[in-house]
């Protein structure tokens, strides 16, 4: 009896660790809506989606006013923001100590930290990696690992692999921060060129004067500055 009950034990330890980890590799590939652990979760994510769709029915009169919906981003185009500030939940092989758990998110002295080593690594200086363009206006990421990219770039990325691996260190479940460095650089960038071409043509102009009223010291270009100023006059 007491082997019996010792193998019917290590049967359903088996088992609940293959069915965590199933659950687990499942998740981890974001297919959420296949959780082998709880087999009811697709319905009660069904049964939610249905009572939410009741619920936020409401009878609405058109007044022909639009109305005005504030976006932070557009109030200040400069501020930088997690994207996910909530670790995602646990799986049941986490819980179980299969695997660990995912970090906690990180504090803003720590997204300082990833920062300053970005920046000392040049990052957004660089093309993005996945691209191979130069960041300039358009949105920017930075992970926790501290490698930048584009924000397009990367969501195309997760898309085609269906995980969250940093494309360059494959750190699993990283957190992205935005972030305007390679805007901010672009600006700095234009903003030398046009001073470059507008200091240039200045001077060209200046040059273009002084070949009018200082004679050159070149025989034949003398004799030929003098011979136009008598036609002149």
């Amino acid at each position: 009896m007491l082997k019996n009950k010792g193998r019917s034990s290590k049967r359903d330890t088996l088992a609940v660790t293959a069915v965590a980890l199933q659950d687990h590799i499942l998740q981890d590939l974001q297919l959420r809506n296949l959780s082998v652990a709880d087999r009811s979760k697709t319905k009660v994510q069904k049964e939610n989606q249905t009572k939410c769709v009741k619920g936020s029915a409401r009878s609405l009169t058109d007044t022909g006013l639009k109305r005005l919906t504030r976006d932070p981003a557009a109030e200040d185009p400069e501020r930088e923001y997690v994207l996910d500030p909530k670790p995602p939940p646990l799986t049941l092989a986490q819980k179980l100590g299969l695997f660990e758990p995912p970090p906690l998110p990180l504090s803003s002295n720590e997204w300082e930290k990833v920062k300053q080593r970005s920046i000392v690594q040049g990052d957004s200086m660089q093309p993005c990696p996945i691209c191979k363009e130069e960041f300039a206006l358009r949105p920017q990421v930075l992970l926790s690992c501290s490698h930048v990219f584009h924000r397009a770039c990367l969501q195309a990325f997760e898309k085609f692999t269906n995980k969250k691996t940093c494309p360059l260190c494959r750190k699993n479940q990283y957190q992205t921060r935005v972030i305007h460095d390679g805007a901010r650089l672009f600006k700095i960038k234009c903003a030398t060129r046009i001073q470059a071409a507008w200091r240039g043509h200045v001077v060209r102009k200046w040059y273009r004067e002084l070949r009018k009223t200082v004679p050159p010291t070149d025989a034949k270009l003398r004799r030929r500055f003098f011979e136009e100023k008598a036609f002149e006059t």
